[in-house]
């Protein structure tokens, strides 16, 4: 699952893959919400994003797309 991530006052993306369910990503976002805390994600590889829940400015969950490689009539 490829997450990205808005930061507020950042002109980047944090763009991780997860292999967890967009279901439970979506829960610990809400859960953060709640308490105000911290949201905590880990990709693939196993590094772990911490973000302040009050600088998440939006999240986007969704599918990888496949990259495109060379050159191809449209």
């Amino acid at each position: 699952m490829e997450v990205k991530i808005g930061v507020t006052y950042s002109a980047k993306e944090i763009v991780l893959e997860s292999t967890r369910k967009s279901s439970e990503i979506e829960k610990d976002v809400a859960d953060a919400l709640k308490s105000g805390g911290v949201l905590s994600l880990t990709d693939e590889k196993g590094r772990t994003v911490l973000i302040p829940i009050e600088k998440l400015a939006y999240l986007e969950i969704g599918e990888p797309s496949e990259r495109r490689v060379g050159f191809g009539s449209i």
